[in-house]
């Protein structure tokens, strides 16, 4: 039976709004580390004489995050490809939630000493390694319900739970700016909004449980019983991955590369940028990249969409593209210190990002086959984390420094963009491969 026959128009509904609420909760978490790693961790818990290597130190530790995430990728993937993507995604949204409500409730370095920035590395491990596992899962048990003919729109809506999290993460942070003043934010009013992620696991535990297996995944388990059944030995996911597909392992490491260093630039560099060069509050900061965060929701799915009617390749590379020359464009609005040409310098830059991060769940679902598809589609997505998003805002800071300039930051994102662009551009569409068959990748490229 064909994808596009299997789930009637309620059902995908269903599991795109439980897919997607589980994943607007795990980047809520990981996000709101983020923004809180460039205002607050700082002074609390890497204190310095100069604010600039205190926070390279909290951005350190926010890139520490990015380094489990390969790690939570295999295991996640290994286990997701045998016992199926629901479980994992469920024990991922329970690990993320333990270790965000832990750092609300870790003392600062004033208080426990060295142990403080110690506990803040190990609780941000673990929601690497969370993350790792949970966007593989999220993405593909929306895309292996969903019908075939708009798998890219369906698929793109887990991946706007990053700008929701986002969203929400900034919003909470940037009301406990404007209400309290500077110093009771930097005391007690930044843990707010790490508590309450207790509440938002709950929610999207409860919603995630009630959806049922991907049944591509089910009906590639009942062929994987038979072939054991007759003797038939299969190999280890992760092996099977890098033997069959190292192409596409490549592919999905060089779309993903300007789309984490960009996306990191835009919304949590801005906020260090801001404050070293002009000394901006941080209210001004949270609310340009709120209202960003709010039209990248919106743009993400349209872009999905347009994917399905055009083809992956041409909307990612258009995003590529886009974000390199925007970031010269973002560095110019941003000097300039007004808030709504701020506000345009990231709706601008989130914009032609959602062009890459809208078709990208699609994208790297089609490069693998069904049995090795979570590992395929975590390993690409993960590997890419450590060496684009997780170093980027260590980078620019860097180059920050260096050089005095913020067109330095630019000239790395265009950078990072021939990457994607070349990764693209040199593989062949894929928005018509069939996610049933689990030979189609390798099929195909020997019928070139």
């Amino acid at each position: 039976m064909a994808t596009a026959d299997r789930q009637p128009r309620s059902g995908i509904v269903k599991v795109v709004s439980a897919s997607m609420i589980g994943t607007t909760v795990e980047w809520y978490d990981f996000f709101l580390y983020g923004v809180a790693a460039t205002l607050v961790f700082p002074t609390v818990f890497f204190p310095s004489d100069d604010p600039l290597v205190g926070t390279l130190l909290a951005l350190g530790t926010f890139a520490v995050g990015f380094v489990a995430r390969p790690v939570g990728g295999l295991v996640f993937g290994h286990y997701g490809d045998k016992l199926g993507r629901k479980k994992l995604l469920v024990l991922s949204l329970l690990m993320m939630g333990f270790a965000t409500f832990a750092i609300g409730l870790l003392p600062g370095f004033a208080t426990i000493g060295v142990l403080a920035p110690a506990l803040l590395i190990l609780l941000r491990l673990i929601q690497g390694f969370a993350l790792g596992g949970e966007w593989g899962g999220a993405v593909l048990i929306v895309s292996e319900h969903g019908d075939a003919a708009r798998r890219g729109f369906w698929a793109s809506w887990p991946q706007a739970g990053a700008p929701a999290g986002q969203l929400l993460a900034n919003a909470l942070l940037a009301i406990m700016a404007v209400v309290q003043s500077e110093e009771a934010f930097q005391d007690w009013g930044w843990r707010i909004p790490f508590l309450l992620s207790a509440v938002l696991v709950f929610i999207g535990l409860y919603v995630r449980l009630a959806v049922e297996e991907s049944p591509v995944f089910r009906a590639a388990q009942q062929r994987a019983e038979t072939r054991a059944a007759t003797g038939e030995k299969r190999t280890l996911p992760i092996v099977e991955v890098f033997k069959r597909y190292p192409r596409e392992v490549f592919t999905a490491m060089g779309a993903r590369f300007a789309e984490n260093v960009s996306y990191y630039i835009f919304t949590i560099v801005i906020a260090t940028y801001l404050r070293a060069r002009y000394d901006l509050p941080s209210s001004f900061v949270l609310g340009a990249v709120l209202i960003g965060a709010a039209v990248h929701l919106i743009t993400i799915p349209l872009w999905g969409a347009l994917s399905d009617r055009f083809g992956r390749r041409p909307i990612y590379l258009l995003g590529a593209v886009g974000v390199g020359v925007w970031a010269f464009v973002f560095i110019a609005l941003l000097d300039t210190r007004n808030f709504a040409l701020t506000v345009i310098a990231v709706i601008g830059g989130l914009v032609f990002h959602g062009a890459m991060y809208g078709p990208q769940a699609a994208f790297l679902s089609e490069l693998f086959g069904t049995t090795v598809r979570y590992s395929g589609v975590s390993i690409g997505y993960q590997l890419a984390s450590v060496f684009a998003g997780g170093l980027a805002p260590v980078i620019a800071v860097g180059l920050l420094a260096a050089t005095g300039t913020g067109y330095a930051i630019a000239a790395y994102v265009a950078a990072s963009a021939v990457v994607t662009i070349i990764a693209v551009a040199t593989y062949r569409e894929t928005r018509d491969r069939d996610l049933d068959a689990d030979d189609t990748v390798p099929e195909t490229r020997a019928q070139r």
